[in-house]
Order: structure tokens, then C-alpha cells, then sequence
């Protein structure tokens, strides 16, 4: 990464668009220029590389490209000096046309982030894809991120699709889905999986000619139980949103979350970890904001979860605890050093593993929880 941001700053006059595969992933560059520019300015006014990149390939490569430049190097110092990075993508890569990125899913709340690193760029999602295979095409990239559907390439693998929410198990094929219905996506590719179980939800919007196109609407997990209740990633994800727009006055954001179900006590209860972007550290939101926060969540998750706040009291106060700036960053950096791919990492929603939950735990800097009762009838009951 150090190598790339180097190269990318060298020319940066010739970069036009800027991506990773997932939004997570941008940002992370993003933060290591913050955490890194006065290296990377050092480098490119003396035109040596730094001795901490050892690879004798990289640092052969960047012996070619690399020569004293310190006009840019007073650029990047003066770029980056500065505590508000708004609009920073532009600002370095001036002819950036658009982000290449995936923020479809959960990768969604990555959006506000990079509209403000980036002066509101366009973001194209143009594939769908897994470690194991290729799904799909957008064939409109520039469309909002919110109207992102995939087209189904039926020539990457043998797809079938189980219905999503129905009593049968009978799996249909691509000609057969209908619109409007939501399907758990199941594939057989030529590298041998056999009716492998992604476990993404999908629900057809339309067809191109004659493929279905898909728009990828969850994970097919459950994330968060503590009795009946059941929460599940879209469900958590507009929680967040929802919770987020109390934030706005403050110009405060979500940048990174994930989830634990607190069952040691009882009763037990939800427990959300926040990294938070404080835009303005003079008008950060307070802690009677940050309690709300926590009950619009409440009022956001469905009806189960809500009687057993209420009526049956199973379910104790939802709890946010806001974690240091760069926690989300060493919780990947921790995934990698186990073998994770840093290009298909994902931050996990929720999380259980002993050492992560240190981790998070370790950089918490504030507690906040619910300071009411979610909203609740019979008569809403479903």
C-alpha cells in the first residue's frame, strides 16, 4: 500500500478515477495517508524510498520511478497538514472522475464517508462477485448507489436461487425467478462447488432481454439474538442510518460499526460499537445525543425485539460504545495476520471471538445506553 500511495501521488496528474474493491477498503487507504504523508512527502522530496519497505522488487520498481520532487512534496505537506480532509480525493487527484467501488449491502453506510473524502464524486458498482466466482455486471455504473441491480452473467457458473422466506426447498433456475420475489443465491462453478450456499439474499427488479437482474438486499445470517428476537444485517444497518441522521447537526458520522449480544447479564442486551468521523471536535455530539441515538435504534428493529424491551423486559437497554479512531483499522490488520484476504475483507457485523472483542474493547472511550422504552403495542404485532 505504502508503494501504491506513492506512486499514485507521483502521479497524480494522471490518476482518473480511484477505487478498491469495497468501500472498506478505500477508506483504509485513505486513513494510511493520513497516518503516513509526512513519509511519503520525505520520499518524494529526496527521492528515496523509505527503509521500512523491504521487498527488493518493490523497492527496484520504485527506484525507477522515484526522483527528488520537492514542489510536490511542499503539495502533499500542505494538502494533508491540515485537520479537515474534506474533499481530500479531489483535492490530491484533481482529474478523478468518479470512485470504483462496492457500496451495495452493508457497504452502504460507507457512503456519507466518502462523499466527504471525495467532494461527492460519483461511485460506480460495476460487479457482483465472490471469492468463490463472478455473478454479475451494473450495466448502468453511474446509476445512485441505491438503485444498483446485477445482471446475471450465466456463463461464470450454473446458478439457482432457493426462495427466500417460503416453506419449499425447490430451487429454481435463472429463467424461472420472478420479480419482486427475494432469493437466496445457490451456484455450481467449473472450479468444482457444487449447489455451494452463497448466503446472499437477492430480489429480482427487472430483466435485460431475457436475464434477470438482482439487487443484493442482505446477508442471510441472523446477527443478533438474545431470546425470540432475531436481527439481521439489513435490519441493524438502517437501525444505524436511522440513528446516524441525529448526528447530522453535529457533523458527525458513522464511519465503522459492528454488534455483540451481551448475554453475560441478565437481562441481556445489544451492545454496538461505534468509530465515529467528529468533523468538528468544538461541536461533537454530547452524551444525551448519543443516548438517543441508542433508543432511535430500538425503535428502529422490529416488533419482537420491541416486546421483549417492553412487555417482557428479556431484553435489557440497547448499549453503543463509541471506540478510538483506527480501532476498525487494527481489527483488520488483525484479520490479515490470520490469513484474511486484504481484498475480500469485510468488517464482521457482529463479533464473538475472544481476542477481537479485547481488542474492541481496549479502545472503548464512551458507553452510552438507552435512556427509554422503544415504542410498543399488541396491536402492531406481526
Amino acid at each position: 500500500m505504502y508503494a501504491q500511495m506513492l506512486c499514485g501521488l507521483i502521479m497524480r496528474n494522471e490518476v482518473l478515477r480511484v477505487g478498491a474493491v469495497f468501500a472498506s477498503g478505500l477508506l483504509r487507504a485513505i486513513h494510511f495517508l493520513q497516518n503516513n504523508w509526512k513519509q511519503l512527502a520525505h520520499d518524494i522530496a529526496t527521492g528515496t524510498l523509505n527503509p521500512k519497505i523491504t521487498d527488493a522488487p518493490v523497492r527496484e520498481c520504485m527506484r525507477k520511478i522515484l526522483k527528488p520532487n520537492p514542489e510536490l512534496a511542499q503539495f502533499v505537506t500542505m494538502e494533508c497538514y491540515e485537520e479537515n480532509w474534506e474533499c481530500i480525493i479531489k483535492r490530491i487527484w484533481p482529474r478523478t472522475k468518479y470512485l470504483d467501488v462496492i457500496v451495495t449491502g452493508a457497504m452502504a453506510q460507507y457512503i456519507p464517508t466518502l462523499e466527504y473524502y471525495s467532494g461527492g464524486l460519483p461511485m460506480a458498482c460495476t460487479m457482483y462477485a465472490s471469492s468463490e466466482c463472478y455473478f454479475g455486471l451494473n450495466l448502468n455504473p453511474m446509476c445512485k448507489p441505491s438503485e444498483v441491480t446485477y445482471t446475471i452473467m450465466p456463463n461464470m457458473a450454473y446458478f439457482e436461487f432457493l426462495p427466500h422466506g417460503s416453506s419449499t426447498s425447490c430451487l429454481v433456475d435463472l429463467a424461472d425467478v420472478e420479480v419482486g420475489k427475494e432469493y437466496e443465491l445457490i451456484l455450481t462453478t467449473y472450479a468444482g462447488l457444487c449447489r455451494y450456499r452463497v448466503g446472499d439474499i437477492l430480489r429480482v427488479t427487472g430483466f435485460h432481454n431475457a436475464a434477470p437482474q438482482f439487487r443484493f438486499i442482505r446477508r442471510k445470517n441472523v446477527l443478533l439474538s438474545i431470546e425470540s428476537d432475531k436481527t439481521d444485517e439489513a435490519e441493524l444497518q438502517n437501525a444505524i442510518e436511522n440513528a446516524s441522521l441525529l448526528m447530522k447537526e453535529f457533523n458527525t458520522s458513522v464511519v465503522e460499526y459492528t454488534s455483540y449480544a451481551d448475554t453475560k447479564q441478565i437481562p441481556g442486551h445489544y451492545v454496538i460499537y461505534w468509530e465515529l468521523l467528529v468533523k468538528d471536535s468544538a461541536n461533537a455530539p454530547t452524551d444525551d445525543v448519543l443516548n438517543r441515538c441508542c433508543l432511535q435504534m430500538e425503535e428502529s428493529l422490529n416488533s419482537v425485539y420491541r416486546q421483549s424491551r417492553v412487555a417482557d423486559n428479556s431484553i435489557g437497554p440497547l448499549e453503543i460504545r463509541v471506540v478510538e479512531n483506527g480501532t476498525f483499522e487494527e481489527l483488520m490488520d488483525y484479520a490479515i495476520s490470520r490469513g484474511a484476504s486484504i481484498n475480500q475483507y469485510k468488517v464482521p457485523r457482529c463479533v464473538s471471538f475472544t481476542p477481537i472483542m479485547e481488542l474492541l474493547n481496549s479502545r472503548v472511550v464512551s458507553k452510552h445506553f438507552s435512556p427509554d422504552l422503544p415504542h410498543w403495542t399488541p396491536e402492531r404485532r406481526r
